[in-house]
């Protein structure tokens, strides 16, 4: 079980791999990648994503061990960046690993869910038009809510 935040960019690929060869004994490795997206205008120049160090590991660690607890999970992975990021570049990957599928998949939804709403990052989006904190969505705090 595994949470990194981090500055620097990392290879996909991998930490994939990697992860998926530390899983002898599972059936099923789940994996998701977020990107920074552009605005629906088009309009994004870059996303500077804070963070408090210390506080944000330990909330994800807290989460991870939350998924551990309610799914069979052999092996768990989060990444999350910091720092000043373009459209397109990779923000974060989640993965899971466990005998069966099913756990996987609703482990890294979980996680996945749980980082868009509450983990403790905060997002200045900076366009042609000024800058802007990105507030949380009602979608994302009723996806979070499904797991209650």
């Amino acid at each position: 079980m595994v949470v990194r935040v981090q500055e620097t960019a990392f290879d996909l690929g991998a930490e994939v791999k990697g992860f998926a060869e530390g899983c002898k004994n599972a059936g099923a490795v789940v994996t998701f990648t977020g990107l920074v997206r552009d605005l629906a205008s088009g309009n994004l120049d870059r996303m500077l994503i804070e963070h408090y160090p210390g506080m944000t590991e330990k909330a994800l660690s807290k989460i991870e061990a939350e998924a551990v607890k309610r799914w069979s999970l052999n092996e768990s992975l989060i990444i999350h960046r910091h720092g000043m990021l373009r459209p397109g570049e990779i923000i974060m990957m989640v993965a899971t690993a466990s005998k069966h599928r099913k756990d996987a998949f609703e482990a890294a939804e979980f996680l996945m869910d749980y980082l868009k709403s509450r983990a403790p990052f905060w997002k200045q989006e900076f366009t042609n038009d000024g800058t802007e904190w990105v507030e949380s969505k009602s979608e994302d705090e009723a996806a979070l809510g499904r797991w209650s």
